[in-house]
Order: structure tokens, then sequence, then C-alpha cells
């Protein structure tokens, strides 16, 4: 008999258990993606953890990250994704216009920047569209608050409306108690390199699971420790993702997740003249009516307009190439038509 029990401190819920009702069977056995490696993936099922083989990248069932739920076979081979709650994705470092999907099934994101260095606002910024977009609840944890000589805790919540945001130490403990009051279910650190994403994990985990460095002294950067996104169950309950730190961070396809990282501006966005205005130099613009009166900053108006304008071509260059990829599968179609239209011919 199968003990799905042993899946519970990996995130199985009733819901799971019921987008697997249709794939059960003698030889179907569920499991959840705890970390990816080439052609191979790490997983926990109910007999425990084993090594599974992925899908080839051309198959129906590709593109899977950490956090996936999914249908094993009898020899341990991916056979079927289960329904995505939530996905937490970026335009791909490449510049090709392609998502890359950074954790799956994820229901709060730990946005994580040091608090020793500077705060990059408009990093935030992106990130929370990222975060909102995938249908998780974003946390910003202001990091290695016990080194930092001024916390912008007041500044950070300025820009982060609908967000916690927390300053915290991994290195005192302070903060983390209530860090973990407002953590729920399965949580995916994310921020850039020398941000402390993995000193906290560990933090919270009580155990030093994830490898750890220190930053450059000169430049508070620091190094890709963490070279794989990675779950383990936390000890109180749910589960953690840790992820690499990331360079860059491209919108994709986050038209929602803008708007809800912008509600202040979009609020005031409706008193605008015009239902198109580009809040520039048009008459009767609220926004920059707003701006002129130091309600909104400069900054933000800058960051909301730049992600906008990032998202909008992202998304035309998208669809020119998905429409590029369309005309070249018709037209191997009719070249095969032709040529089956010539040899019937010849016959």
């Amino acid at each position: 008999m199968v003990d799905y029990d042993l899946l519970i401190p990996y995130g199985w819920t009733e819901s799971v258990a019921e987008d697997y009702l249709p794939h059960l069977d003698p030889g179907s056995i569920p499991a959840r993606i705890v970390r990816m490696d080439r052609g191979e993936c790490e997983v926990v099922t109910p007999d425990g953890p084993a090594r599974a083989t992925c899908p080839r990248a051309d198959s129906e069932v590709s593109g899977l990250c950490t956090g996936d739920w999914v249908v094993l076979d009898a020899r341990s081979h991916v056979r079927t994704l289960l329904p995505r709650r939530s996905v937490i994705a970026r335009s791909s470092a490449s510049g090709r216009s392609e998502r890359q999907v950074l954790a799956a099934n994820v229901d709060t994101v730990l946005i994580c920047t040091a608090a020793d260095g500077d705060v990059d606002l408009g990093r935030i910024e992106r990130m929370l569209a990222l975060v909102w977009e995938g249908g998780a609840q974003p946390v910003v944890a202001l990091t290695k608050a016990d080194a930092a000589d001024n916390v912008p805790l007041d500044e950070v919540r300025a820009v982060a409306p609908g967000a916690t945001v927390l300053a915290v130490s991994a290195e005192t403990g302070a903060g983390l108690d209530v860090l973990a009051a407002v953590l729920d279910g399965t949580v995916a650190l994310l921020g850039p390199s020398g941000a402390g994403k993995s000193t906290l994990a560990n933090a919270l985990l009580g155990a030093d699971i994830f490898a750890t460095n220190q930053v450059r002294g000169a430049d508070k950067k620091g190094r890709h420790t963490t070279v794989h996104r990675e779950l383990r169950p936390l000890p109180g309950g749910g589960t953690l993702i840790d992820t690499p730190g990331l360079r860059g961070v491209g919108v994709w396809d986050a038209a929602e997740g803008i708007g809800r990282t912008f509600s202040d501006i979009e609020e005031l966005a409706r008193d605008c003249r015009f239902d198109d205005c580009a809040h520039d130099r048009e008459p009767g613009c609220a926004v920059r009516d707003a701006v002129d009166s130091g309600i909104l900053t400069p900054r933000r108006l800058h960051s909301y307009r730049k992600l906008a304008r990032e998202n909008a071509w992202l998304q035309a260059r998208s669809d020119k190439r998905l429409q590029a990829e369309r005309d070249q599968a018709w037209r191997s179609i009719t070249k095969q038509q032709r040529r089956m239209y010539r040899e019937r011919g010849t016959r």
C-alpha cells in the first residue's frame, strides 16, 4: 500500500492528490522534484528519495523545474507533469524571447536584498512584478541587518504595496521569528548573489544545508555559491527552495504583475484625462501631477514606464518569434504536400 503521508513534509495536499487521481494506477508513482540535473532529477516519492529520468526537451512534458509535481512510471521515468498552481518565471538570460521557470508550485517568495549595501529599489520592483504575476505572495527580506548602518525599511515598503517587508539577520537571529511566522507553504528565495539567501535558508532550516561564501569587500558582490534550485522541508512545516543568484531579472508577460507592483500609479492613472495616457507630457495627467506635488517620486514613475515598455517589447518580440515558427511549420507542410503530389504524379 502506498504511504502518501511520506509526501506531506514536501507539500502533498488534498488538492495535489486530486490532480493525481486521474493517474492512479499500479504503474504510476507521484513525486515532487527537489532538484534538477541534466537529463535527470532528484525527486521524493512515497517510498523516499529517488532519481528519475526527465523527458526529452521536445516532448510534451518538458521545461520541468524544482517544485513541480510529476507522475513517474515503474522505471522512474517522468511521464506526466501535474498542473502547476504558480510559476515564477523571467525572460531567458539568453535574450531569445524565451521563458525561464525559476520555481513552480510556490506559495511565498522571499525576495532577499542585502541591507548592508546599496538597496536597489528598481530590482526589488522587478522581482515583485515576477512574483505577483506568478501567483505567489511576496515577502521582502532586508538581510544582513546587523551589518547595516541604516536599514531602509520605509523606502522599500513604499515600493512594495501588498507585500510584507522585514529586516532580518541570519547571524544574530534578529527578525527570524517574525519572518518564519509570515512564510506559508512552499517558499522560494530569490535575489542576487551576495544577498545572503543560502545563509538565511540555513537559518530557517535550522542546519547548514546549503553552502555559503563571503561577499567581496570592495563591491559587496557575491559569488554564485548555489548552482541548483533545491527543495527542502522546513522543520515547522512547509518547504523551502533555495535558488542561484539572479544577475538579470527580465519580466515575462507580466502586465498584471507590473500593475500590482505599481498599484499606486495605476490608481492615480484612473484620474488621467486620457485613458491611454503615457504619463509623459499629456495635459491632465494625474500621475505627472503626483510627481510634481511630491506624492510620487520620479524614480518610481521611471521604473514603472521602463518595465511596462520592456514587457510590451518582449511580448511583441515573442509574438513575432512564434509567428515565424508557425510560418516555418506551414512551409514544411507545404513542401511535404508538394513532394507527395509529385510522387503520385510519377506513378
